[in-house]
């Protein structure tokens, strides 16, 4: 069985990173083990208010008993995290490593054309130092836009933007590209993924309904289908049939995250 840690925050009312990530990689038949790098009340999307627990200084603490007990995996996922994080991250990706370790980042910063709370305007090019080198990131289009330094487009990307998009996120050193959100028909929604060489899209058919924490999913579905030894062409598309599971599942009073726990069964019986 491969080891991956997920390297996030845990929003303790929320469906949304660490809450997501255990069950549904631990659900593709792969051991989840968790870094909390902050602990959050609940997520900051919607909610007028929440705590935030900074645990910075935990992560070299952690990763300091971990080297003196061998504790190393065969791949990291990181989700949302702060400029503070990253050098420590980023050294747990060096001294942690199994051989041929796979760094998959989702960096969680942002969302229809505007940074998340907290984050300023400066931090896409921190979060670039992360992708920088990483086997695959899957950044939503506004993410995309904000690592290159772009202006993100709400809507209206056409084919040859999309595939420049991507060409630019391999130049700041991303192996693998798998970029969310995109579409060229108002009926369809999808992913755009790349390796440097071709672009493949997958579609599904667009459900009329907006709800926090389907990024986390899609992520956390992917990298454990990744593990699981499906392609990435593969796993993108895994991924984006549970996010579409669990939003037909999401009763429409249920605003604050995506019901992805009645999607399981349909995600276990994938393997």
């Amino acid at each position: 069985m491969k080891r991956l840690l997920t390297i996030q925050d845990i929003s303790c009312v929320g469906q949304c990173s660490t809450t997501v990530a255990l069950p549904l990689v631990s659900a593709c038949g792969v051991e989840c083990a968790i870094l909390p790098c902050a602990v959050l009340s609940n997520h900051t999307g919607g909610f007028p208010s929440w705590t935030f627990a900074d645990l910075t200084p935990e992560l070299s603490n952690v990763e300091r008993k971990w080297i003196e007990l061998g504790i190393k995996f065969d791949a990291f996922y990181t989700g949302y995290v702060c400029e503070s994080q990253i050098d420590p991250i980023l050294s747990i990706f060096s001294s942690c490593a199994n051989d041929g370790a796979l760094r998959i980042v989702d960096p969680a910063m942002a969302d229809n054309g505007k940074l998340y709370a907290g984050f300023a305007d400066d931090f896409p090019s921190k979060m670039a130092r992360l992708c920088q080198g990483a086997d695959y990131i899957l950044p939503n289009l506004t993410e995309a836009a904000f690592l290159v330094g772009e202006t993100p487009k709400l809507e209206g990307y056409t084919r040859e933007e999309i595939e420049r998009l991507i060409a630019k996120l391999h130049g700041i050193g991303a192996k693998n590209v798998i970029l969310t959100g995109v579409s060229f028909d108002p009926d369809l929604l999808g992913s755009a993924i790349s390796d440097g060489g071709k672009v493949e899209y997958d579609f599904n058919p667009r459900l009329k309904k907006m709800s926090h924490g389907t990024g986390d999913v899609y992520a956390s579905v992917f990298a454990g289908a990744l593990l699981r030894g499906r392609s990435a062409f593969d796993a993108a598309a895994l991924a984006a049939d549970i996010v579409c599971e669990s939003i037909r599942h999401t009763d429409d009073d249920h605003w604050y995250g995506v019901s992805f726990e009645r999607a399981i069964p349909q995600l276990a019986t994938a393997f």
